[in-house]
């Protein structure tokens, strides 16, 4: 199981508890979260007299890399003592951070974090900036998209681990079947969902029953920016241009019974992926991964293509995919952001990563021919990574996720997701999220559209 097939598929469900859990008090963390740790400062050079001194510290991951990373660390740092915990994956471990956070002592040095959660953590200054350390030197060495999710006008709150650039992931044996070409627009995709539906009823060009992570990528492919926070002034506006260009796009396959109703993640839905019912996805560059190990039937039918644009101009977003952290209350932030630095950075490190199925981040595997013309058997031959790795420069910029988007995510069914469920009006249930987020938002202490 990859990263992204692990973290993905935990953060489709919600949990109503540890939703609660991270929401209360958003900004209260600002006060007793501190104790024992450290405001920032340091150097480059403290990095690197940090790592000859030695020392411990501990690291909270999930993902199937940490143990071996962790051991090529101290084999190169033998003065080091990192210990791994797996404290939960995903919400489970947002919840233990936070209620270390809360208590002022219990938090890691270093701490997996999803891409989509680092603002909540970042704001209630539990995070500590390694802009001081040199990180902010790293930011070439990173596909824009992800290094976007760790920088917070100029403050370096993490390092990219992986990213999940969107693309059109395609049946070719039914596409072919049914004289389907490959479509690159919007209203292609649509054309296409209306012809096979109509040739074969058991068959839709995907499955979506409404998805929060999906809903935002999407959005952020039109070139929304719903979200805007700086500081606690925070700007929500989910019908803004992208969010309803997306939302009267993907309208008229809802309406017109064009998606299948079969739960992402579920048997059926693996199932459906295997038998061609389910035709085409539209998801993160994690996915081949998940296809290979889960998806057995589907060898040699499927391939990849650039994501539909709704001009032709290529354009895609980030879906999933996360990176490390240091947390304020470590004792040793300079050993930590030395650790840090080696695992998202470090070519050996990276190495480790990429071959436990990752999908990379930074630019200088992203363009390594060894990764980008690697041929695929399972997708019959394709050198797929040449269409991925053009996805990651092709991310549209200027999109942020809100400072409290895990609570976002908890609500998102109760009001977006009941557009699918009654195929009513994606824009309706885009204004009711923005309704209950808004009130959320003010009751937390943020001042929400004032």
């Amino acid at each position: 199981m990859t990263l992204m097939r692990k973290g993905t598929a935990v953060r489709r469900t919600v949990f109503a508890v540890a939703a609660a859990a991270l929401s209360v008090g958003a900004l209260t963390a600002c006060s007793g979260g501190n104790t024992g740790g450290t405001t920032g400062g340091g150097s480059a050079d403290d990095i690197e007299k940090a790592l000859e001194a030695g020392g411990e510290i501990t690291y909270w991951s999930w993902t199937p890399s940490a143990e071996a990373q962790v051991a090529a660390f101290q084999a190169k740092y033998p003065n080091v003592k990192v210990n791994l915990v797996n404290a939960g994956t995903n919400t489970e471990e947002y919840t233990k951070l936070q209620n270390a956070i809360k208590a002022g002592s219990g938090a890691p040095d270093v701490v997996q974090i999803e891409y989509y959660a680092f603002p909540q953590f970042a704001l209630s200054d539990s995070l500590l900036d390694l802009a001081p350390y040199g990180f902010g030197d790293l930011e070439s060495a990173y596909a824009s998209g992800p290094w976007g999710a760790v920088d917070f006008d100029g403050k370096i709150y993490g390092l990219p681990q992986d990213s999940g650039p969107m693309a059109l992931f395609y049946n070719k044996s039914v596409f072919d079947q049914y004289g389907i070409a490959v479509p690159t627009t919007w209203d292609e995709y649509y054309a296409a969902a209306q012809k096979l539906h109509a040739a074969d009823p058991t068959k839709y060009i995907t499955a979506d029953t409404g998805d929060s992570g999906f809903t935002t990528s999407m959005i952020w492919q039109a070139g929304g920016t719903p979200f805007k926070a700086d500081g606690t002034n925070v700007t929500i506006d989910l019908q803004d241009a992208g969010s309803k260009k997306f939302a009267e796009n993907w309208n008229r396959l809802i309406e017109g019974d064009l998606l299948s109703s079969t739960p992402s993640w579920s048997d059926e839905w693996f199932k459906g992926l295997g038998d061609g019912s389910i035709a085409s996805l539209v998801i993160g560059a994690w996915m081949p991964g998940v296809l290979e190990s889960s998806v057995e039937d589907g060898a040699g039918k499927w391939a990849v293509a650039p994501i539909p644009t709704y001009d032709g101009t290529p354009a895609t977003a980030e879906n999933g995919g996360g990176g490390q952290a240091v947390t304020k209350q470590s004792k040793n932030p300079a050993l930590a952001a030395g650790f840090l630095k080696w695992l998202n950075n470090d070519e050996e490190s990276l190495e480790i990563f990429a071959e436990s199925g990752g999908f990379p981040s930074t630019t200088a595997q992203l363009s390594d021919p060894a990764f980008v013309d690697k041929e695929s058997e399972y997708f019959g031959g394709q050198q797929i990574n040449q269409v991925l790795t053009e996805a990651s420069g092709d991310v549209v910029k200027g999109f942020s996720y809100l400072p409290f988007q895990v609570y976002a995510n908890s609500i998102y069914g109760d009001t977006v997701g009941q557009a699918y469920s009654t195929k009513g009006d994606l824009n309706e249930g885009l204004k009711a999220w923005q309704e209950q987020l808004v009130t959320y938002g003010n009751d937390q202490g943020f001042s929400v559209n004032k």
